[in-house]
This record gives structure tokens, C-alpha cells and sequence, in this order.
């Protein structure tokens, strides 16, 4: 279904309020308190996917990207690579050098042109990673507790250790910077993962 439109450190400029629901690429909404708006004129790539831990971004994007013929890129996956596991990471640094590794991760990927890029659920939590989505194409994605935990079953994810609740909280504390960061937003809980994919480049088709 298409919509257009805690432990987890709050960013030191605030939280912004909910914005109004936009109606296609650049048309988001929001009061003049709340975060700055995005560039209506910014360039269609980087496709940038952003939500929740969990909603999908990594399989969703790899197929966007590969529908659409160009590079995919995971910066959790490039922290990894480069780092080691992001569970490790946590552990011996704490999760502000994790987000200090992100930071750099993320801005490094935004260079790329063109290409999908799946940021992690908490990227948007730094000021000038969201400073830098207002310049690019940004897809939201969102899904629901009961899902994540179909999902994650298995899954070594640090902020996800104290279970559904707390992936809730962190959600919903976040949930204003998705929203207000959004070119476009698609639910994740229920559809398969290739029909989120179609929709999607059907979307970006319209865009370009």
C-alpha cells in the first residue's frame, strides 16, 4: 500500500514535529518549527531508503537498485566490512563511535550517483546526515512490532536485545524524523517484498 506524504539518543537539536502529509516527490509538509524542508528541487539519485530497524530496507533497496540498474549500497554493511560487526562494536565502544562510523559511512555513500542506499534505522538521528537527505530522493519505509518479531527471530541486532517493546519505543521516538525526512512512504508489515520493490520503481519511474 502506498502512502506519499529508547533507549536511543534524542538528537541534541529536538525532535520535530509530524509534518502534514505530502503528495509526491518534494511536496512534504511541515511547520515552521519543525525540521528544515526538504529541497524541492533535489536531484532523483541517491535513492535513499530510511526506517526502522527490521521494515526491510536492505532487501527492498537490493532490489530496487537491481531493477533499476544501478549500484546498491548498505552502510551497515559498509561499517562491517570495514570495522567488524556492528555488535562488536557496541560492546568494547559504545554506540556513540558506532554512530560516529555511521556518520562517515553515510556520507560517503550519499556521493555515490546514481545508486539505492540503505541507511541504518538510526542514521537519521545525527543532524548532518539529515541535513544531507534533505538534497536526495528519500524513501520511508515502516512496518509493525508483531512483524519485526516474525522477522528477528534469529537476529544479532543490539538495539533489538530487550525485545518488541523496546524496538516499539525507539520506533515511535524516531517515527517524526522518518516522517519529516520522506519523499515517499511505503508499509512493509504485510506485502510481499517484491511487490514493495515494484511499487517503488513504478514510483521512481513516475519521478524521472
Amino acid at each position: 500500500m502506498l502512502f506519499l506524504s529508547p533507549e536511543a539518543s534524542r538528537p541534541a537539536d529536538g525532535w520535530p514535529a509530524a509534518p502534514a502529509p505530502g503528495r509526491g516527490r518534494g511536496d512534504s509538509v511541515t511547520p515552521a518549527n519543525a525540521e528544515t524542508a526538504r529541497d524541492a528541487d533535489a536531484p532523483l539519485y541517491p535513492l535513499v531508503f530510511i526506517g526502522p530497524m527490521a521494515s526491510g530496507k536492505s532487501k527492498i533497496g537490493r532490489r530496487v537498485a537491481r531493477t533499476l540498474r544501478v549500484p546498491f549500497l548498505d552502510t551497515d554493511t559498509l561499517i562491517v566490512s570495514e570495522h567488524g560487526p556492528i555488535t562488536e562494536i557496541f560492546a568494547e565502544h559504545g554506540e556513540s563511535h558506532f554512530r560516529d562510523l555511521e556518520r562517515a559511512a553515510v556520507a560517503d555513500a550519499l556521493r555515490q550517483q546514481p545508486a539505492v542506499v540503505s541507511l541504518g534505522g538510526g542514521a537519521v538521528l545525527d543532524a548532518a546526515t539529515r541535513d544531507a537527505l534533505r538534497h536526495t530522493t528519500v524513501i520511508s519505509l515502516s512496518t509493525t512490532a508483531e512483524a519485526v518479531r516474525n522477522r528477528t527471530k534469529n537476529a544479532k541486532r543490539p538495539l533489538l536485545a530487550d525485545g518488541p517493546d523496546a524496538w516499539q519505543r525507539i520506533y515511535d521516538e524516531r517515527r517524526p524524523l522518518y516522517e519529516a525526512l520522506a519523499s515517499v512512504h511505503f508499509d512493509t508489515s504485510t506485502r510481499p517484498v517484491d511487490a514493495i520493490a515494484a511499487d517503488i520503481v513504478k514510483w521512481v519511474r513516475k519521478q524521472s
